[in-house]
């Protein structure tokens, strides 16, 4: 996929970049379900800023597509935390997610009005989301990317260049932010709230249960995706 050949190039000029997937157990690196068609491939990195970041793809073949990104910064930087899905359902179903999700009311960088600029060359990509399966008013911001569209266009000339952008700018904030050993311990426990509130709504859960089993799908959300038994 496009979006992952071009987080992975700019991933490349992060100071201290190194991948850790090595630190999770095999079986999370990737996934097989030869009879359904499908695979899942799951890295992880880390760098001098990021404390992770993780990327995954899921390939269903022409009927379900994904790629879902989120980057962490490391506990010392008072920043939101970079989330970023995106999901084709055949060739005319497409979702997307993307945002700086803030762990509190005043983070140290005021993001918004960046966003906001970026945002508005992408009015395709400012929809509501639905209250479904997460609250907008928790973890995300008003400058959100979120869409439903059906035009595969969209994909290249408004997605593509939105995702760049928000990266970019992620990157660029968190390279100029001091480090603040502080707030340390502040920072962690707003992640790990992040965290348990988003492991507990994934809907991919109950996706990736139907393919590979509800006690890997489990395992692999709550204890690799989020890290919940790690903290």
């Amino acid at each position: 996929m496009d979006f992952y050949k071009h987080q992975m190039s700019v991933m490349k000029d992060l100071p201290g970049l190194r991948e850790v997937t090595g630190n999770i157990p095999e079986e999370y690196h990737e996934a097989v379900n030869e009879k359904k068609k499908c695979r899942l491939y799951n890295r992880v990195f880390e760098s001098d800023h990021y404390r992770k970041i993780r990327i995954l793809y899921y390939d269903g073949g022409p009927n379900t597509q994904v790629f879902n990104s989120l980057l962490y910064p490391r506990y010392e930087h008072d920043l939101p935390v970079l989330g970023i899905d995106f999901l084709a359902f055949g060739k005319k179903k497409h979702l997307t997610v993307m945002d700086f999700q803030p762990l509190h009311d005043s983070h140290v960088v005021d993001f918004e009005p960046t966003l906001q600029s970026i945002k508005s060359n992408y009015p395709e990509l400012g929809g509501k989301m639905s209250s479904k399966f997460y609250d907008e008013t928790q973890f995300f911001s008003p400058e959100l990317l979120f869409a439903r569209f059906e035009d595969p266009s969209v994909v290249h000339e408004k997605l593509l260049p939105a995702f760049t952008e928000y990266l970019s700018y992620h990157i660029d904030m968190i390279k100029t932010n001091k480090p603040n050993p502080a707030i340390a311990n502040q920072i962690y426990e707003k992640q790990r709230e992040y965290d348990i509130y988003s492991a507990e709504r994934d809907p991919a859960t109950g996706m990736f249960a139907g393919m590979f089993g509800k006690e890997w799908a489990d395992t692999f959300v709550y204890d690799h995706l989020f890290e919940l038994s790690r903290h």
